[in-house]
């Protein structure tokens, strides 16, 4: 938070959502932060109740509503965690109002993410697949071990997520295998293998194994594998709950309302760049 600020206003989208609800409840909690919009989708049972009664942390005197234009004039930031094109279509609303946003929403097409990009220029906007601390240790790491251990250990990205997740693999995922493809001197399309079946021949040196898990209620798992002759070394990262996310994000937008505008990511929200 800027020093010598009050509490900083905050607009939460997917309100009514497993991160929604968890952010509307630390929002309440922090100090810092002040909740003054929640929104969800048209239809959707949340909407027109007060917020903090919706998720279980008390009346918050905010009202859930569908609409997020209303809202953002009264907001410093925007914390979203929705889908691909709910998403764009928010940011086109905040950067209109030039008005801060934090974006974890994952799944986006490269056409979408093209778009995200350009309507994010005119403000200060952070968009990470993975808010985590942890995650984004990682990411700051795995690229000199990769080009430590070179071609000779072979590399694959693991992860598992609940069963109602959409998209495969994860934004997170993704992310892995694009730093230690970059690390490698590669594109990533290029080396990323998904899945494996039937006869597919002798593992292709430098290639990147992407596996994919969906179960039950797992929130999150993320472990990358480099196994080589003899030995392998195996880094795991396993979130235990989704306020190690919703944290993050928090964390993100106490930052990025004293940013300049552009497109930042949690790299640049920790100070590892």
């Amino acid at each position: 938070m800027v020093k010598g600020k009050g509490k900083i206003k905050v607009v939460v989208t997917g309100a009514g959502g497993r991160m929604g609800t968890r952010l509307v409840t630390l929002i309440k909690e922090s100090p810092n932060l002040e909740l003054v919009g929640a929104v969800e989708g048209k239809g959707h049972p949340a909407v027109g109740a007060d917020a903090g009664e919706t998720v279980g942390c008390g009346r918050l005197g905010v009202r859930v509503t569908d609409d997020l234009t209303a809202l953002a004039d009264r907001a410093e930031v925007l914390i979203e965690f929705t889908s691909p094109d709910a998403t764009l279509k928010h940011l086109a609303i905040m950067a209109a109002s030039r008005k801060a946003m934090v974006i974890g929403t994952t799944g986006f097409s490269a056409p979408q993410l093209a778009e995200l990009r350009e309507l994010a220029k005119p403000i200060p906007c952070v968009f990470a697949p993975n808010m985590s601390v942890g995650i984004n240790v990682l990411l700051k790491m795995l690229p000199q071990i990769a080009r430590t251990l070179g071609e000779d250990y072979d590399i694959e990205v693991l992860e598992a997520h609940h069963r109602l997740k959409k998209d495969a693999p994860s934004g997170t995922a993704l992310k892995l295998a694009q730093v230690l493809a970059d690390a490698m001197g590669k594109a990533l399309d290029a080396v990323a293998a998904y899945g494996r079946k039937g006869m597919i021949g002798e593992r292709k040196r430098g290639e990147i194994g992407m596996q994919v898990i969906r179960a039950g209620d797992i929130i999150g798992d993320h472990a990358v594998l480099f196994g080589g002759l003899g030995e392998r070394i195996e880094v795991t990262h396993r979130v235990q709950s989704r306020d190690t996310f919703a944290r993050g994000a928090l964390r993100a937008a106490q930052w990025v309302v004293a940013q300049g505008p552009g497109l930042y990511d949690m790299q640049d929200v920790l100070g590892l760049k």
